[in-house]
């Protein structure tokens, strides 16, 4: 199989989850002003497919919250083409800490890396944890496409980063990158999702901001909101 040689990355960090409503994000934005910068791509429309077992042992393990608990996901930066770049990303979170192993590929080299041809990139410690990941699950299957349009911030000099998703949503049906980007509300209209994500403490300044505005952390899974919202029923 051929594989890919673009660059593999690796991820180590905190992240915390908040659920703002329409008030709470207009309030947050306007708060970080001066701390944060809004990254170069501006809003961006993001889709993942994630993975699972035919009776989805994945989710259905990681919404009992567990001390450790993986995924695995295919992501794509705006509607994805056959030969567009796309991201296979394994990630774990263990006792509050998460870690992600992700590598640039193709839609075309994806499906037969999951179809058990090959490695998905070209060796390495990343590629065997991947590889060992799908040979531990052999039945994955695409099970359910989660959407959301992404706000991205950086500190600058700093290692904290935040994200809000907008209109995040799903579908269960024509579960492939290249088709669209629609899918079905997971919140109600005008809610977003905060991310925070730092490799250290949160900062003072930031933890201000959240308790001004009554921002509280969340557990809040998408595809787990999803699985109970479609997938249960």
């Amino acid at each position: 199989m051929e594989t890919s040689t673009e660059p593999i990355v690796v991820m180590k960090r905190y992240e915390f989850k908040y659920i703002l409503s329409p008030q709470q994000t207009q309030y947050f934005k306007k708060s970080i002003e001066g701390h944060m910068m809004e990254d170069a791509y501006g809003l961006t429309s993001i889709g993942s497919i994630y993975y699972d077992t035919p009776n989805f042992q994945l989710i259905r393990t990681s919404i009992e919250k567990p001390l450790f608990k993986e995924k695995i996901r295919l992501r794509s930066y705006g509607l994805a083409t056959e030969n567009s770049p796309v991201f296979l990303e394994l990630k774990r979170k263990a006792y509050g800490i998460v870690y992600k192993r992700r590598v640039q590929s193709t839609i075309p080299l994806v499906q037969k890396f999951f179809n058990g041809e090959g490695d998905i990139c070209a060796g390495g410690q990343i590629n065997k944890e991947i590889t060992n990941f799908r040979d531990f699950y052999p039945e994955l299957t695409p099970a359910c496409m989660i959407i959301y349009d992404r706000v991205a911030y950086f500190e600058p000099d700093g290692d904290l980063r935040l994200t809000i998703d907008h209109n995040p949503r799903y579908r269960t049906e024509h579960l492939d990158l290249t088709y669209s980007m629609d899918g079905i509300s997971l919140l109600d209209e005008g809610y977003t999702i905060l991310e925070v994500k730092v490799q250290e403490a949160m900062p003072l300044w930031l933890t201000k901001i959240l308790n001004d505005g009554k921002i509280y952390k969340s557990s809040f899974s998408k595809y787990g909101a999803a699985y109970k919202k479609q997938l249960l029923g």
